[in-house]
Formats: C-alpha cells, structure tokens, sequence
C-alpha cells in the first residue's frame, strides 16, 4: 500500500507537541508492515539542511503555485526519515516558511498552509506516484481531501487515492475570515451557514477536513467519544455525530527505542522490571540537581507540561495550598500561561527543599524526571492521547491522572481494581476536573508508596505494558483498508 503521510511536523526535523512524534514513529512502522511510505511537512527556516542531509530534488524543480492570486515558486528538499528507508519531503517555499516559529500569528497563517496542501499534491503529480491513501493530520492539512475530491479531482491520478484525516486535538480548527476562499481557490458554493467548510461565520480547515476525509480518527479510543459530546466536541460534535460511523480512536504509540529505562541515553543508570535499583540512583542524581534533599522514603512526583488550564493547571493551583502540606517532593518541568510559571517559581522560592521548577524545555531533564521521579501527574482537562503517562509506565514511574482520553485508556486505578479482587491497577486516576479530586488521588498515592511490595507491583504492572507502535500501526493499516472500500 502506497500513503503519503502529510503532518505540519515531524521528529527529528521539526516539534511543537504529539504530532511530531507520531509524524517520525508512524511512517516507520507502516513501512515495516510493508507500506510505501512518503512523508511530507513544511521546509521551516529552523530545519538545518546540513544536519538533516536535505537535498533539492531537481526532477521536481522549481513549481509555480498560485496563493491569494499571486504565484509562487515552491520546490522540494528531500531526505530520509533516520531508522528507516522513508523519504521525506519537505514543501520549501521561503515566502511563507522561512520564519522564526513553526506556527504563527501572521496575517496570513492561512496560506502558509494552503500553499503545504497544495504543495503536496502538486510534488505527487510531478512525482506520477498516485498513493493508495494519503493520511492527513489535524487542521493544518485539512484542505487536502477536499483539494483531492475538488480542485484537483481533473486529474486522474488521484482516482483512487483515498483520505484518512487524523484529529490529533478538536480544539485546534484552523478558522480564518472567508478570505480563504479566494486565497485557496475554494468554491463560494462550498461556504454557507453550517455548511461543509463553514463554521459560526468563518472557513475551518479542520471542519473541512472532517467533511471531506472518507475516513476519520482520532488518536485513543476514549477520546473518539468524548469529541461526539458538546463539552470536548469544541463546537464540531455536531458535524462529527453526523460522521460517527466513519470515526475510530487509534492510540498513538511510543518509540521504546527512545523511551526505555533500559537504554535511555539521557540517564546516568539504566535499570528495567528485573533489576529497578537505577531507578532510586537516577532519583539521587535528580534531586542534587535541583539542589533539594534526597530521602528514601519521600516520595518525589514528577510533572513535564506545558503550564496551561488544559494540562490541569486550573486545579493544581486550586488545591496547591494542600498539596504542598503533603509528605512528598515535586519536579516541574515546562512553561506556559504566566500565572502558572510566576506560581512554579514562587513555590520553588518558598520551598526549595520541597519543590524544584524548571521554566522552558529540556530534553534531557525530560527524561531524567522520567527515570527519577516515583510518580508522574497529568491532571489534564481533556488528553487526546498523551505521552508522558506511557513513558512514565514504561520507567516504573506511577502515574496520577485524569480519567480523559488517552489518560484513561492507558492507566487503570490500583484502588478501583482492587476493590474488585484484581491486582492490575497501573496508577491512580479521577473523574472530576476539581482541586479536591486531585488532592485525594495524589493522597492515595502516596498512601500505597508506604507499602513497598504493593508499590512494586504497581509499578511492574506497568513497565511490562507494550504501547509500541507496532500494534497502532496495524490498525492504521485496516483503517487505510476502510478509507479505500469508502473511495470505491
């Protein structure tokens, strides 16, 4: 099977959040399963060329494509996905992509990413490689099946090819003034109130893609139901309730190959489910970084996040005043809104034996947290996936989550299991976006960490958990199968 794989990022090139990480793991397990794979994304200024071994692609040379009625010339740099045999292609056009930030505030974000989708399409004609599916994701490329089915439905290449739109998260729709219309060379018949690329007065890239995609998914199962319902449906459940039959959750999975505790290059010892004892050395090293006291019997809990209401952060700093009277040590890794960084700094200040903050991003810490921490909070609101919960099981780390999205469908409460004879709990999780349900998880948490042989347990259930990509990309395979059964 033939698929052009289309993402506005892609681990090692270029990473906002998830979508990266699916962008650089996914393709290389499709091709594994025997999948022709080419994968597409923006060529941004930040991508170092020399680094990367991008070369141009003179069979493809220089192609005009027209934008808010002015033609550009876009060309394409290509290079090979790093573990594999993937070809990258990465749509270069200067005038929209060689600035400071993967995403912007400019005026016209809209055709940055016009010009992508249509930047794909046209390599794949130059190309004369028709794929059996070209598999879109999130907002940024939700153009592209209505570009397939419409603008370039002339061309016969693509009468077979069939769209899979990913919905790596609802909330972000890609909505812009109906100048997108003229900009994209979308039809005005298209546009009318609750129509296929209209939302509340404005044209949706996501609610485009949503509508024209044969079939659609979003990334765990959990949150495939939860965007059906008007309070995480961020105003397109109604759209989506109209398309449930076409809607699946696939769960994203990790690349182990990064995220093990057994051959973590980040960590100063590596350990596993038969020998844990690097674990309590990394926790050692952890805390003489941030300068606070190491004891046995402290329990340390972890957070790697960015510091926004979303991730939970509305309800931490709720219950903050009781979460700092408990017996325990917290790590923060991230930044955000304001209000959370400036509350992350004070704590610190006030409680440096207690508490240890980091503002900004560090791959690095990232993983020692992982490595070092007992336990890992992800309160978030709402989670369509998440990864941190699963790298979190993997190094014997326990998580403390919302029951959302992924967060529940990949960690099971010790408690709950227990009161039902069962000893397969992998963590500790609520239902309630409240301070008080996460004060009382956290709580109860810390109640089994006095238990060492229960502990133990829990955290084993976890790390012999396989969320590799292998088993998601099986089912990607026969959602491919589906899309192209619905193209006929």
């Amino acid at each position: 099977m033939k698929i052009a794989f289309a993402a506005a990022e892609a681990v090692p090139y270029a990473k906002t959040g998830g979508l990266a990480d699916v962008a650089g793991s996914l393709p290389k397990e499709l091709e594994k399963l025997g999948c022709e794979v080419k994968v597409f994304i923006p060529k941004y200024f930040l991508i170092d060329e020399e680094k990367h071994k991008l070369h141009y692609n003179w069979d493809i040379g220089e192609m005009p494509i027209r934008i808010n009625g002015i033609t550009r010339s876009v060309h394409v740099l290509q290079s090979i996905l790093p573990g594999s045999n993937v070809e990258v292609n990465f749509i270069d056009c200067p005038h929209y992509f060689h600035r400071h930030r993967i995403y912007t505030n400019d005026v016209d974000e809209d055709e940055r990413f016009i010009l992508f989708s249509k930047g794909v399409i046209e390599t794949l004609q130059r190309m004369k490689w028709a794929p059996d599916i070209i598999h879109c994701n999130d907002w940024q490329t939700g153009l592209l099946p209505l570009f397939v089915k419409d603008n370039y439905n002339w061309d016969r290449l693509f009468d077979e090819t069939a769209t899979l739109f990913t919905i790596h998260n609802i909330g972000y729709q890609g909505r812009f003034s109906t100048s997108v219309l003229f900009n994209a060379e979308i039809r005005e018949e298209l546009f009318y109130p609750n129509g296929p690329v209209e939302h509340n007065g404005t044209v949706s890239f996501m609610k485009t893609g949503i509508v024209f995609a044969d079939i659609l998914n979003t990334v765990s199962n959990k949150y495939s139901h939860e965007i059906l319902k008007p309070d995480l449906g961020a105003g397109l459940d109604g759209i989506l309730m109209e398309r449930k039959e076409d809607l699946y959750g696939i769960l994203n999975g990790v690349d182990y190959s990064i995220w093990n505790p057994k051959t973590d290059e980040y960590i100063p010892y590596h350990y596993s489910s038969e020998d844990l004892s690097g674990k309590i050395k990394n926790k050692r090293i952890l805390l003489e970084h941030f300068n606070m006291p190491f004891e046995v019997t402290v329990p340390l809990i972890g957070i790697v996040s960015r510091m926004v209401a979303q991730k939970g952060f509305d309800i931490f700093s709720e219950a903050i005043n009781n979460l700092m009277n408990l017996n325990a040590q917290w790590l923060i890794l991230g930044s955000g809104e304001d209000q959370y960084e400036q509350l992350f700094r004070e704590i610190a200040h006030k409680l440096p034996q207690k508490v240890g903050t980091y503002i900004g991003y560090n791959n690095e810490l990232s993983h020692l947290i992982e490595a070092g921490a007992d336990m890992f909070l992800m309160p978030s609101r709402y989670e369509p996936c998440g990864l941190n919960q699963i790298y979190s099981l993997k190094y014997g780390t326990v998580p403390i989550v919302k029951k959302t999205g992924g967060l529940a469908d990949t960690v099971h409460d010790w408690d709950e299991l227990i009161s039902f004879g069962l000893e397969t709990g992998t963590g500790f999780s609520f239902n309630h976006h409240t301070g008080y349900a996460l004060l009382t998880s956290v709580q109860r948490a810390l109640n089994n960490f006095k238990n060492k042989t229960v502990w133990k347990k829990i955290q084993l259930n976890g790390m012999v958990k396989d969320y590799s990509w292998k088993h998601s990309a099986e089912q990607y395979i026969e959602l491919y199968r589906l899309a192209k059964k619905k193209r006929g």
